[in-house]
């Protein structure tokens, strides 16, 4: 029987250790990293010298082993991590939250030592990113000093932290104008709000780093004749991707048709926005040089389906 006994949580039943850490395992859906956006994050001391620190937080250590499972580990208050000083060469530090479980390595004993504990790689490449294979440990940052330096500053440190989950959060916004809401455009071509349905304020989480955003005002009449045009969004201060639309010469007798305004990027969330509410917006570029005018009526449906991502920082 290679099932390990008994199943968790069973009543009168003795549970390894390991089943714990293979559910924390299985709750985190195999991940590794820090729990949120702050968390671990390694910068200069206070006053810089011969270390960095390490802030607040938690994150989820998966052990190197199959059937080992993952730890969870927390950091209260403000870590100091010493860096060796350098030499006559530079050298490139990384510094990881380790687990160091004599279960399946080393000697520590739990009821006296320290086995989750923050740790330096030495000597690593320039572009390492992940820790030695066969360490149980998550990366937080790479540290990069030049020759005869004992002062370790913000410029030195890359952040190589990683979400073990990151949040989503998707919303659809949906409008429709109550009437005909027109624009004819102006000469310069350039961009303006419209039509005015397609207009939201929204909530930016705080945790936010990026946007995906598809900005979609469906059948739009175009009334008169033929235009040209560009199409897209904007997100506070940001605008997105821009699309061309064009219909074309009229064919004899015909007086409107319906084009499909359809605008998509990814927008990075500036530090400025998060925890903020914005003004999300369709945008329209139309040169009143071509005959025709667009016209946004009770038939026209303005979509904005909006997706914030979590992201370290």
């Amino acid at each position: 029987m290679t099932l390990i006994q008994p199943p968790m949580m069973v009543n009168g039943g003795t549970h390894p250790a390991r089943t714990m850490r293979m559910m924390i395992r299985d709750l985190s859906r195999g991940s590794q990293g820090v729990t949120e956006y702050n968390d671990l994050k390694v910068t200069q001391q206070t006053t810089p010298g011969a270390g960095v620190q390490v802030a607040d937080g938690s994150g989820i250590v998966r052990g190197a082993a199959w059937g080992q499972g993952s730890y969870t580990q927390y950091n209260v208050g403000t870590a100091l991590v010493p860096i060796a000083p350098t030499g006559a060469q530079g050298r490139t530090d990384m510094v990881v939250l380790r687990v160091l479980d004599p279960e399946y390595e080393g000697n520590l004993d739990p009821a006296r030592d320290n086995i989750g504990f923050f740790d330096v790689v030495s000597n690593v490449s320039a572009s390492a990113t992940q820790p030695p294979a066969g360490m149980s440990a998550i990366p937080l940052a790479r540290i990069t000093q030049p020759a005869n330096c004992a002062t370790v500053t913000n410029a030195m440190i890359t952040d190589l932290r990683k979400i073990a989950n990151p949040r989503k959060d998707r919303e659809i916004y949906v409008a429709s104008p109550p009437g005909d809401q027109n624009w004819e455009g102006n000469m310069g071509g350039t961009y303006v709000q419209w039509p005015p349905a397609a207009k939201w304020t929204i909530p930016v989480p705080v945790w936010a780093v990026k946007a995906r955003i598809v900005f979609t005002v469906a059948a739009v009449q175009v009334i008169r004749g033929n235009v040209w045009g560009h199409a897209t969004f904007k997100l506070g201060a940001y605008q997105g991707q821009s699309i061309n639309f064009d219909t074309g010469a009229f064919t004899a007798g015909d007086k409107s048709q319906r084009v499909n305004l359809i605008s998509a990027d990814t927008l990075n969330v500036a530090a400025s926005m998060r925890g903020t509410n914005q003004v999300l917006q369709a945008m329209v570029s139309l040169n009143t040089k071509e005959a025709g005018y667009l016209q946004a009526d009770t038939a026209t449906t303005a979509i904005a389906d909006v997706e914030f991502q979590e992201g370290v920082y």
